[in-house]
């Protein structure tokens, strides 16, 4: 694999001074309280869930499951806990999690939102 031409490395005292400079791109000295963190994802449009999400999920999951073709693999992070949510259920977790997303597509689908 050939190095990418935007990587960059800073030593500690390059990244200080930087810092120091009012150079650093993250806000170190904010922290939200964990009501201003939920205030803010609930004014998302994008990550309303309908309350109703599991009828929407296909009759007799999880099987008949979906041919392999329409997959697409991707490296995504979700939160620990979601993860756990469904690990926990056992085999055929990451299925219930995609009928979940899909739930969620087809119920946005409905209300005018993206195709």
């Amino acid at each position: 694999m050939g190095k990418k031409d935007d990587t960059v490395c800073y030593t500690t005292e390059e990244i200080e001074a930087m810092q120091a400079a009012g150079l650093g791109r993250t806000n170190w000295s904010r922290d939200d309280t964990y009501e201003e963190i939920e205030a803010q994802i609930a004014a998302d449009p994008d990550l309303a869930v309908p309350a109703n999400w599991e009828e929407t999920v296909r009759p007799g999951f999880p099987f008949p499951l979906p041919s392999r073709e329409n997959k697409r693999q991707v490296t995504v992070r979700y939160d620990a806990e979601v993860v756990d949510f469904f690990k926990n259920q056992g085999r055929g977790w990451q299925s219930r999690m995609n009928a979940v997303l899909r739930a969620f597509v087809e119920s946005q689908r409905g209300n005018g939102g993206p195709r």
